[in-house]
Parts: structure tokens; C-alpha cells; sequence
């Protein structure tokens, strides 16, 4: 079955340039020229991944993206923006974006971007990566990471992770206890250039420490290591 992929765009001429490529890269297209309606097809059609403009009538993409995550619906989000503009990139990735390109762009990037999220989402190939075995489970503390499944879990509950924040999480839990520079965690896990920008890492530290920590000021898990980065370990007992 082909891989179903929503974009949404008020720009028809984009609307138009992406469909074209991505059909003829194999991919099954939708498309909508604004929020309200951008964000019913993503209810109805239960696509497998957006490609959502910033700048939309209606609903912006920030307003789609943030009512998408709100109602529990982690479809990967990739979003575009005409704007080079720092504050957009971080608020985007904060209301649960899982990746970020800056117009003008090259259809081939675009499904360069989108083929790499299927693959890391599993969805396209139904494969996991070559360094995790199947039937793996890790277990730090209360934690449980099943990356076959990219399902997580604390006491038992499951945990709503995004993509960036999933794959985060697993990466500091199959190094536990070691120290993971910002840079480090930045490649492994945007493993493209993403302008350097390290305050990406700090935004979904926060936000895993919010949905694993119970107290996010004096975590138990996810421990900072001033100067150098982050580090994930057991929890000490009392």
C-alpha cells in the first residue's frame, strides 16, 4: 500500500509542484487549502504523515498542529514556512512539529524529509532500524521504551510522545547513564543539519521531563550535566 501524505496549502502552485513530486516518488496525495480543512482531513483521513504550511486561512499551521496533538492525534508533522524566522522554527517544534523546512525548497528535499520520517515512524518499510532487535524492551526506573513499537510507557501509563520526542527518549535510554552532549543528541536524532540550532534539544528535554518527571524542577530521569548536555538514569531510591 502506498504511504498517504496530506498537504496542506493556501499556495495552489505548491499545492500543485508537491503533489506531482510525491506521486511520482510513490506516494498517495490529499491535499487542503486551509486550516479548518486541513485539520478534518487529518481527523478523517488518518493520513501518514502532514505537510503543513505555517501561513494558512482559518487555522494557521501552529493552530492545526496544536489542536491535532491536543486531541492525541501524533500523525508526524512536517511544517513549512516562508518565514526564516528563529522564534516560528522553535514554537513549531514546542506545539509538537516534527520537522521543519524553510521555503523556497526543492521537491527532492521535501521527500527526502518525508522518506526519512516514514522510515524512523516505521511506516514505510514496517522495518526497525538495524541497531535495535526485535522484541527489545528497555527499562529504567518506571520507564519502559518498546522500539519496535515506538510506544513508551510510565507506571504502566502510556506515554502521547511525538516522533523527535520518541526517538529522544530512546536515544538517552540505549546510552543510560551516559552523558549526551547537545550536539551529539542534535545529530543522532535530527540527523541532518538543523542549523546547529541546540535549542531544539532543550525544548523536548523539557518537554519529555514534563510527561516522565513528576516533578519537572527536580527531575529523577533526565538529569542536566552543566556544561556538557543531558544524561537518563535509574532514579536514585530514597
Amino acid at each position: 500500500m502506498k504511504n498517504k501524505i496530506l498537504v496542506v496549502d493556501d499556495e495552489q502552485s505548491i499545492v500543485t509542484l508537491l503533489q506531482y513530486n510525491l506521486e511520482q516518488a510513490g506516494f498517495e496525495v490529499i491535499t487542503a487549502m486551509d486550516g479548518e480543512e486541513g485539520k478534518q482531513m487529518a481527523e478523517l483521513e488518518s493520513p501518514d504523515i502532514i505537510v503543513l504550511d505555517l501561513m494558512l486561512p482559518k487555522l494557521d499551521g501552529m493552530e492545526v498542529c496544536k489542536q491535532l496533538r491536543q486531541e492525541k492525534i501524533m500523525t508526524p508533522i512536517l511544517m513549512l514556512t516562508a518565514k526564516d524566522d528563529e522564534f516560528d522554527k522553535i514554537l513549531g517544534l514546542e506545539l509538537g512539529a516534527d520537522d521543519y523546512m524553510i521555503k523556497p525548497f526543492s521537491p527532492r528535499e521535501v521527500i527526502a524529509r518525508v522518506k526519512a520520517i516514514l522510515r524512523r515512524t516505521q511506516i514505510q518499510t514496517g522495518n526497525i532500524e538495524e541497531t535495535i532487535k526485535n522484541d527489545e524492551k528497555i527499562e529504567i526506573g518506571d520507564l519502559i521504551v518498546i522500539p519496535e513499537k515506538y510506544e513508551a510507557y510510565s507506571k504502566g501509563q502510556h506515554l502521547e510522545l511525538t516522533l523527535k520526542e520518541f526517538e529522544l527518549l530512546l536515544y538517552l535510554a540505549q546510552n543510560k547513564s551516559r552523558v549526551m552532549t547537545r550536539d551529539q543528541l542534535l545529530s543522532a536524532v535530527w540527523n541532518y543539519d538543523f542549523a546547529g540550532d541546540t535549542r531544539i534539544v532543550d525544548v523536548h528535554i523539557s518537554h519529555l521531563r514534563e510527561k516522565i518527571e513528576e516533578d519537572t524542577k527536580k527531575p529523577v530521569y533526565i538529569k542536566t550535566i552543566r556544561g556538557l548536555g543531558y544524561k537518563l538514569e535509574e532514579p536514585k531510591g530514597e
